[in-house]
């Protein structure tokens, strides 16, 4: 005879993880620019750059759970009294738990590990023979992952400047200069006033009630203030040198950070933008964006020269009200593509030849159209000349700031420049 049982219904702890509070305390894990490395490197191998080992992904996950708030605190302090996962069962299957959540929500996506076996010829009787060990689970993150951390960066941006959104725009009355929150604010001169129809409608049928046709007069015209928004065209130049990850300072995670916000801003607010990234190291490259989030500095001097070379090309092909570059650095230019495809290097102080090459590819992107904002996060002496320059050349502007204030200066920049009244 069949029969159901039934027991009280114990929520597990896996379950009850906030994934969004869990995924931005993963992000410094997942956005990793080799600062860790036991050898500060990395060859940015594509293939290699984006799987990780999972074992990597539950220390992680552990460091996270012992920052608190993730699981109640009793149970947190009986898992954790033995945190080596190879001997604590019950921690392990926690956070093997919280890893199938993960998966199951599309943040990451495991890799199967290839299996090979021996070929006939190598086995008794040419028979089959067994498979090798399999290597290391690994897992890579996806696009919803790095989507997410664009957000996540965006919002902890806009909350740091005291902005909820871009772009907002109250709707007034004409007559009286009232705003749909009753506060009384009279129109500045160069604003630009769009008919908000529905409102004025609104207004006719509640006054004269409904019937046709619908009399207008002048108290119900309803306008929104509104502010002409030029498209443009944004070559992000992203540094990766060795340098971005040296003298005990991660840069390039947070330069990385930036560029992910910068991108979902474009997106949300301002589809009619593009935006391409460019990496410039001994030679230049253009990744797309969506695998920004994997990539990794390396052993590379700093071609700044190739990178604008690049960067033009793709800006040439953009037809929209305005083409800039935005260069994000930390060290001085000290590579050079010769005309026979070598590369010149000259990492001691600022090698003239490489100076007044980059600085004609400057004066090249001046004589196209093409503004260059630079942010400088070092601030030694003959670099701060450099950029000075640079920014005399091209009459862009030169902010030199820390990886801490990165964003907020990169964001204010970009909106102040798009935006601007129509008269």
């Amino acid at each position: 005879m069949k029969y159901t049982k039934y027991s009280r219904y114990a929520p597990e702890a896996a379950n009850d993880i906030d994934l969004n509070e869990l995924m931005s305390r993963l992000a410094d894990f997942f956005l990793q620019s080799g600062f860790d490395s036991p050898y500060g490197i990395s060859e940015m191998d594509p293939e290699e750059s984006q799987e990780r080992r999972m074992d990597e992904l539950r220390e992680a996950i552990l460091r996270a759970l012992q920052e608190g708030d993730l699981v109640p605190p009793e149970l947190l302090e009986q898992l954790l009294q033995n945190p080596d996962l190879s001997q604590n069962r019950e921690l392990r299957d926690l956070i093997d738990q919280i890893i199938e959540r993960l998966e199951q929500e599309g943040y990451v996506m495991q890799q199967q590990s290839a299996r090979v076996t021996p070929p006939p010829s190598e086995t008794p009787g040419g028979r089959i023979g067994q498979e090798a060990p399999t290597s290391e689970a690994r897992f890579e993150i996806t696009d919803k992952a790095v989507d997410f951390l664009g957000f996540k960066t965006l919002k902890d941006l806009l909350g740091s400047l005291g902005k909820s959104s871009f772009g907002r725009h109250d709707t007034r009355d004409l007559a009286t200069g009232v705003e749909s929150g009753g506060a009384s604010k009279a129109y500045e001169f160069g604003d630009t006033l769009n008919m908000d129809i529905s409102g004025t409608l609104f207004n006719a049928v509640q006054r004269n009630g409904p019937g046709l046709p619908i009399e207008l007069e002048y108290e119900d015209l309803m306008v929104h203030q509104c502010e002409y928004q030029s498209s443009c065209a944004t070559v992000l130049l992203l540094d990766c040198s060795h340098s971005m990850i040296l003298y005990g300072e991660d840069r390039f995670t947070p330069a990385k950070r930036v560029a992910l916000a910068l991108s979902h801003l474009i997106r949300t607010q301002y589809p009619g933008d593009s935006l391409h990234c460019v990496l410039f190291h001994d030679s230049a490259e253009e990744i797309p964006l969506g695998k920004l989030a994997r990539v990794q500095v390396g052993p590379y001097y700093t071609n700044t020269r190739e990178g604008l070379r690049l960067a033009q090309r793709i800006l040439a092909r953009q037809k929209k009200d305005m083409r800039q570059i935005v260069m994000i650095t930390d060290g001085k230019p000290s590579a050079l593509t010769l005309d026979d495809g070598r590369i010149y290097k000259n990492g001691f102080g600022l090698d003239p030849m490489v100076v007044a090459e980059t600085l004609e590819e400057v004066a090249k992107c001046k004589r196209a159209g093409i503004l260059i904002n630079t942010f400088m996060l070092a601030s030694d002496y003959h670099l701060v000349q450099f950029v000075q320059k640079v920014t005399e050349l091209c009459r862009g502007k030169a902010y030199f700031t820390t990886p801490y204030t990165l964003g907020q200066y990169l964001l204010m920049d970009y909106v102040s420049r798009k935006t601007r009244n129509i008269h």
